[in-house]
């Protein structure tokens, strides 16, 4: 099992029940496809770097988790398709 960590930026103008709602399917994915969920970090309402899709601000989740070498890729496939997730980056920490 490899550590970790998805980095998660969700859209800033969506209601809170839909921003909750994605958050949760994302950890159903990584649950669903073997990974052990550690840590979620929720840093809130943050500034972007620089504008994406007309919006300036999003929600910032960090989501630790435990995993084989396949569950980021099949997490990643469904993320990409998901509407409210404006960008996301998983990366293997090291031990």
């Amino acid at each position: 099992m490899n550590k970790y960590e998805l980095a998660l930026v969700v859209n800033a103008k969506i209601e809170d029940e839909a921003k909750n709602a994605t958050v949760e399917a994302v950890k159903e994915l990584i649950t669903r496809f073997g990974g052990n969920i550690t840590n979620v970090d929720d840093w809130g309402k943050k500034r972007l770097a620089y504008e994406i899709q007309k919006m300036k601000e999003g929600y910032y989740y960090f989501i630790k988790f435990d995993g084989d070498s396949t569950t980021p890729s099949e997490v990643e496939q469904r993320i990409r398709i998901m509407e409210n997730v404006i960008r996301f980056l998983c990366i293997r920490q090291d031990a």
